[in-house]
C-alpha cells in the first residue's frame, strides 16, 4: 500500500486497506441478524442511478390471511386480497477530518500520529453509526402522536405495547420492582410481539443495567483475539442467548424527588434507564458510499505544515414495519436530532390502516437499573 502521507496517499488503496481491517464489533452486530443488509436499499440507492439518491418510497408487502374455507366440492371459493403498503427509506451522510502537524512528528522523534488516526477510524465510525441507530430508535418511540385516525391510534398502540416500564413499583402488570430481573426480558418481548417473541436477538443497554444483570449472573461477556494474539474485551455480552451491546450513551432520565404528602412517603430521586431490544431484520443497513470516502489534504503554510485526513460515509437505512416520513428534515441528510423527532416516523400504512404492531421486532424496557 502507498505510504500514509499526503505526497503518496492513494485514496483507493487506502479504502481497500480499511475495508480489509476486521471490523469486529460490526461483524458481531450482523451475526445477531438484528442489523442486516437490505437488497432493496442497494438497488434503490447504489445499483440504480435512475432512482432517488437520498430518500425513496418502496413497496412493503402485507401478509396473506383470511379464514380457510371448506373444500367439499359444493362451496365456491372466496379469494382474499393482500395489502400492499409503502415504506419510506432514507440515506444519511457523515464526515469528519483529523489534522496533525509536521512539528509534532519532528519533536517526538518520528512518532507517526496519522498512523494512530488510521488505526482508530473503524472504532470511531462504529460509535458514530451506533449513535445514529440510537437516535432512530428514540424517534420511533416518539411517534405516538404521528398520523391521523386509525394510523395515529396504531402508532400510539405500538409505543404503548412495545414499552415495558418497570421503573415504578408494580409497573408493567408484574411483580417485578424497578430493576431488571431474570424474567424482565422475556416479559417485555412477549408484551411487544406475543408468539413472535423468539425473533428478538439483540439488546442495547447502559452499563448500569448490564452491571445489575452481571451481578445476577444473567449475562456473560464476549472476547476476541486480535491479529497479535491478544485477547480483548468486545464490550458485548449475551443475555438469554441474545447479543448485548453495552453503551453509556443509552437514554437516561433523572426523575426528581417528590416530597411526602399525607399518607404518602417521600419519593427519592432516581434515574430511569432505557434498554432497546431488536429482533431479526429490525434494521436494514447498507453502505452506499461517498464519491471520495478518504482523502488527504496537505497545508504547507499552517503551523509549519500539516496533513489532514478526511473521511466521509453514506449509509442507507430501513426499519422493519416502520416508514421514515422526512416530515421535519432541513437538508438531504437527516441529523441525529431530526431522527429523534416522532413526526418523522410512522408504522407502515396505506393512510387508512397500519400494519399490525406485533410485526415490528423492536421493543424497549424502562427500569432503574
Amino acid at each position: 500500500m502507498a505510504k500514509f502521507d499526503s505526497k503518496s496517499f492513494n485514496e483507493r488503496a487506502f479504502g481497500k486497506y480499511m475495508s480489509a481491517v476486521p471490523n469486529v464489533k460490526l461483524n458481531k452486530l450482523r451475526e445477531s441478524r438484528a442489523i442486516i443488509g437490505d437488497a432493496r436499499l442497494r438497488e434503490t440507492f447504489k445499483n440504480n442511478a435512475q432512482t432517488g439518491t437520498v430518500y425513496a418510497t418502496i413497496p412493503y408487502f402485507g401478509l396473506i390471511g383470511g379464514k380457510s374455507q371448506n373444500y367439499d366440492g359444493v362451496q365456491n371459493l372466496t379469494t382474499q386480497n393482500t395489502a400492499t403498503f409503502e415504506q419510506g427509506v432514507f440515506t444519511y451522510g457523515r464526515m469528519n477530518g483529523w489534522t496533525e502537524a509536521d512539528f509534532s512528528y519532528d519533536v517526538t522523534g518520528g512518532v507517526d500520529f496519522m498512523a494512530n488516526v488510521r488505526n482508530q477510524i473503524n472504532t470511531y465510525w462504529n460509535g458514530d453509526d451506533q449513535d445514529t441507530l440510537l437516535s432512530i430508535l428514540e424517534g420511533i418511540f416518539n411517534m405516538a402522536a404521528t398520523g391521523k385516525g386509525a394510523v395515529k391510534a396504531a402508532n400510539a398502540e405500538f409505543v404503548e405495547r412495545h414499552t415495558f416500564d418497570i421503573s415504578a413499583p408494580g409497573a408493567g402488570g408484574t411483580t417485578e420492582v424497578m430493576c431488571m430481573s431474570a424474567t424482565t426480558l422475556n416479559s417485555a418481548i412477549q408484551r411487544a410481539c406475543g408468539d413472535n417473541k423468539q425473533k428478538f436477538s439483540l439488546v442495547f443497554c447502559h452499563s448500569e443495567v448490564s452491571t445489575n444483570l452481571e451481578n445476577l449472573k444473567l449475562i456473560a461477556y464476549l472476547k476476541y483475539t486480535d491479529a497479535e494474539g491478544i485477547e480483548r474485551d468486545l464490550g458485548m455480552a449475551t443475555w438469554n442467548g441474545r447479543l448485548v451491546v453495552i453503551d453509556d450513551s443509552m437514554p437516561t432520565r433523572v426523575v426528581p424527588a417528590v416530597e411526602a404528602t399525607e399518607g404518602e412517603p417521600v419519593q427519592e430521586a432516581y434515574t430511569e434507564y432505557t434498554t432497546y431490544i431488536l429482533g431479526e431484520g429490525a434494521i436494514g443497513f447498507e453502505d452506499v458510499g461517498a464519491k471520495v470516502p478518504y482523502e488527504m489534504i496537505r497545508d504547507a503554510k499552517t503551523r509549519g505544515g500539516e496533513d489532514t485526513l478526511v473521511s466521509r460515509k453514506r449509509h442507507a437505512v430501513s426499519v422493519a414495519g416502520i416508514s421514515y416520513l422526512r416530515a421535519s428534515q432541513a437538508t438531504n441528510s437527516p441529523t441525529n436530532e431530526e431522527l429523534k423527532k416522532g413526526v418523522n416516523w410512522t408504522l407502515v400504512n396505506d393512510e387508512t390502516k397500519a400494519i399490525e404492531h406485533k410485526a415490528v421486532p423492536i421493543a424497549r424496557i424502562i427500569s432503574r437499573g
